[in-house]
C-alpha cells in the first residue's frame, strides 16, 4: 500500500449538509486540508450513488486526496475508488480484501483492541476507532471508547488508527496525543458555516499536536 497521510479524514453525510452538494463540501474540505474522503451514503439508489461517487472521486484525484467508499464494494469498484471501508456488521474484512485485491486500501471499524487485531489479521490497512465520543451521526455505534480506549487500541495494533465519533476542534489535539494517526470528522466540517475554514482549523490543530508530540 502506498504511503497515506491520514491526518484529516472527511466522512460525508448529506443529511447534515444544509442543502449544499456533497461535491462542493468535499472540494471545500480538501482545499482546507482534508487528506482522505470517505463517501458514506445509505439512502440513494445504486445508480445515483455511482454517479455521485464518480464525481467525488474525480475531485479527490484532481486535488490529491484519497477516496474511500463506505460499505458498498460495488460502488467502490465501479468508480475506481482508492479503497473501501467496512464496519463490523458489513462484509467481512477478509472477504472484502479478497474481492478488492492487494492494491486497494481496506479500512475496518473497530470498537476494541480485539476487533482491531482481528481486522489486521484479515488484511486491513487501517483501523477506524469508533466511536471515540457519543455522536448522533451514527446511532448504531457501540459504547464510546474515550481517549483511554483510543490509546489502548493504538497500542493493540501496528496499523494506523483513525479516530471517529464526536470529534471537533475542542478535542482534536488530545486525540492526536493519545496515538491517533488521523481524525475522521463528519458534522464538524459537513455542517459547518464554512467547511473550508473548519477543515483548515482542524488541520492546523492536528499538525500542531504532532509537532508537540
Amino acid at each position: 500500500m502506498k504511503a497515506v497521510d491520514w491526518s484529516l479524514y472527511l466522512v460525508t453525510d448529506r443529511s447534515l449538509s444544509r442543502g449544499r452538494s456533497t461535491e462542493s463540501l468535499v472540494e471545500a474540505a480538501i482545499r482546507g486540508g482534508a487528506t482522505v474522503v470517505q463517501y458514506r451514503e445509505k439512502n440513494l439508489s445504486t445508480r445515483m450513488m455511482i454517479e455521485e461517487a464518480a464525481a467525488i472521486a474525480a475531485i479527490c484525484r484532481r486535488l490529491g486526496a484519497l477516496f474511500i467508499v463506505n460499505d458498498r464494494l460495488d460502488v467502490a469498484l465501479a468508480v475506481g475508488a482508492d479503497g473501501l471501508h467496512v464496519g463490523q456488521d458489513d462484509m467481512p474484512a477478509r472477504v472484502a480484501r479478497d474481492l478488492l485485491g492487494p492494491a486497494a486500501i481496506l479500512g475496518v471499524s473497530a470498537g476494541s483492541g480485539a476487533e482491531a487485531k482481528k481486522a489486521e489479521a484479515a488484511g486491513a490497512d487501517y483501523i477506524g476507532a469508533s466511536p471515540i465520543f457519543s455522536t448522533p451521526t451514527k446511532t448504531d455505534a457501540g459504547p464510546a471508547l474515550g481517549i483511554a480506549g483510543l490509546s489502548a487500541m493504538a497500542a493493540a495494533t501496528t496499523l494506523p488508527v483513525v479516530a471517529i465519533g464526536g470529534i471537533n476542534a475542542d478535542n482534536a489535539r488530545s486525540l492526536i496525543a493519545a496515538g491517533a494517526s488521523g481524525l475522521a470528522v463528519v458534522s464538524a466540517i459537513v455542517a459547518a458555516d464554512d467547511p473550508e475554514v473548519s477543515a483548515r482549523n482542524l488541520r492546523t490543530i492536528i499538525d500542531g499536536a504532532r509537532r508537540r508530540a
